[in-house]
């Protein structure tokens, strides 16, 4: 582990200095979130699914329902486009960022 470069990080307007290590260098680099792939953004279990394979749906539109905690979360849409797989099925229990629906 090589942890001779420094780097300067700026939080809330204060300066801080840190090494930047890579104690895993096999593990990829973090990339943007595809929006072809909408995750699971807490664990729960799946209640309705609103769309099915081949639907065409807007940006904002419910997907699903992901209940947690009591809770009804809608998981919506983040891109406009045709659904090309959905993942689970009603009462399935999911975890955190696990692959619920694909687009095409």
């Amino acid at each position: 582990m090589d942890c001779n470069e420094y780097k300067m990080l700026y939080v809330n307007g204060q300066e801080y200095r840190t090494r930047m290590c890579r104690k895993y260098p096999d593990v990829p680099k973090w990339d943007r979130d595809n929006p072809k792939m909408v995750l699971a953004f807490i664990p729960g279990t799946i209640g309705n699914i609103n769309v099915k394979v081949g639907d065409t749906v807007k940006k904002g539109q419910t997907l699903l329902i992901l209940e947690a905690m009591k809770m009804r979360n809608r998981v919506r849409a983040p891109i406009d486009g045709k659904i090309k797989k959905i993942y689970v099925n009603p009462n399935d229990i999911v975890t955190k960022n696990q692959l619920l629906v694909e687009y095409e």
